[in-house]
């Protein structure tokens, strides 16, 4: 698998989860990350807390809100698996993708593990 497997499915959820806005709304919003916030947006993934800071200064706190938990949704739908996350229930949107990711990348290396065992 390509390393970058999580990035792409990471990108596929933002897209999804603004799409619930509707697409020139969505294509708006991309082209605002993009001129006002140096965000584009197959960069995201790497540049996550800006992006997360990007939504706040665009929808305000409860509207970000609305649109991570959508994202966070369809991205929870991609892994087809519970995300572990430690301690308090109340986490952010950072914390959530870091912690896919690591589930991802853990999931990821034990199938090849079993993959290389069968060989």
């Amino acid at each position: 698998m390509p390393k970058d497997d999580f990035d792409k499915l990471l990108i596929e959820a933002v897209d999804e989860g603004l799409a619930s806005l509707g697409e020139s709304p969505k294509q708006a919003i991309y082209f605002h990350l993009e001129k006002n916030f140096k965000i584009q947006k197959r960069e995201i993934p790497s540049k996550i807390e800006t992006f997360v800071d990007a939504f706040e200064k665009i929808f305000g706190s409860p509207g970000a809100s609305f649109l991570e938990v959508q994202i966070m949704r369809r991205l929870h739908e991609k892994l087809g698996r519970t995300v572990q996350l430690r301690g308090s229930k109340d986490f952010t949107f950072t914390e959530y993708i870091t912690a896919a990711k690591q589930s991802f990348l853990k999931k990821r290396k034990s199938t090849e593990q079993a993959r290389e065992l069968e060989e």
